[in-house]
């Protein structure tokens, strides 16, 4: 097995947003907002060559929207999707597997391009995973998320008939959250040999963790659980959670075992981190070394 770091760009989103409740006199410090309170964050997403197999983890926001809604989101950088494949020998038909962690269109985006009038795959070779439960969320949104789930993002995956979906486990209810969440020290489901995911329910509906066996450690795909470093300590909860306080349990339980077993994070929004170890610390679970997925 091999992993590769795939970066598709960055965009600008509201730091108060990213960071809930945390004061902006605290969090400014951590990635510093611009003139209009918008911070830059990475679409950062990890592929793997596992065999025959060659596996991609989310894909970014794609450019098939029109500017209106770039405007909003200040896609920026030299980085893309089809750069970073090329610069590891790959290209995007050579993708079989397509593994969304969940629906939000900076994380699939890039799953289906314009081809004339046309919303087609943007990997004709490739399966694309998600679950059912999160696809029903997706498809039929609330209305507080639902722009974050883009029709022209989602069904096009299905009416290809590349779609499959990976069983989750069954729920279980944490004392005093506000749904029922998958806890993460539950069975998960297998992927294959080497990757499992992990299910939660905070930031959406059964988003899926991937979590990677890989030279002797435990690498884990954090998706928008944390989405970067500065979101370790615990209050450091999205206001774009669904469930927050759901969120705040699941984030408590992962970062103690995490720092136990010596997990390795890999970040998707972090600008700066790609990858870090854990260690606790009087103030609680913080980051220790910083590193990237090369390194190891």
């Amino acid at each position: 097995m091999k992993l590769y770091t795939i970066n598709t760009g960055n965009f600008k989103l509201d730091g108060g947003a990213m960071f809930g409740v945390v004061p902006k006199s605290i969090w400014n410090k951590l990635n510093p907002a611009d003139e209009n309170n918008l911070c830059s964050w990475s679409m950062r997403c990890l592929l793997i060559e596992d065999g025959k197999r060659l596996i991609l983890i989310d894909n970014g926001m794609g450019d098939k929207q029109d500017a209106k809604f770039m405007g909003h989101y200040y896609l920026h950088g030299d980085d893309t999707l089809d750069k970073s494949l090329a610069a590891h020998g790959f290209h995007r038909d050579d993708i079989t597997d397509v593994l969304l962690t969940h629906l939000h269109f900076d994380h699939c985006g890039g799953s289906i391009i314009r081809q004339g009038d046309k919303l087609v795959p943007a990997f004709k070779n490739a399966v694309y995973w998600s679950n059912e439960g999160h696809w029903n969320w997706a498809v039929h949104p609330n209305d507080r998320e639902k722009a974050s789930f883009l029709k022209e993002n989602i069904l096009p995956i299905k009416e290809s008939g590349q779609l499959q979906f990976i069983p989750t486990p069954l729920p279980v209810k944490l004392p005093g959250s506000d749904q029922d969440a998958f806890h993460p020290h539950l069975p998960t489901a297998v992927f294959s040999d080497g990757i499992s995911l992990r299910f939660v329910n905070g930031h959406t509906h059964s988003m899926m963790l991937p979590q990677v066996e890989y030279k002797g450690r435990t690498i884990v795909f954090m998706a928008d659980l944390l989405p970067s470093t500065a979101h370790i300590p615990l209050p450091y909860v999205m206001a774009y959670d669904m469930f927050p306080l759901t969120t705040l349990h699941e984030k408590k339980s992962f970062l103690s075992e995490a720092q136990q077993n010596n997990y390795i994070l890999f970040f998707e929004h972090d600008p700066r981190n790609e990858c870090c170890e854990l260690e606790l610390t009087e103030k609680g679970i913080r980051s220790s070394k910083i590193l990237q997925l090369n390194e190891l």
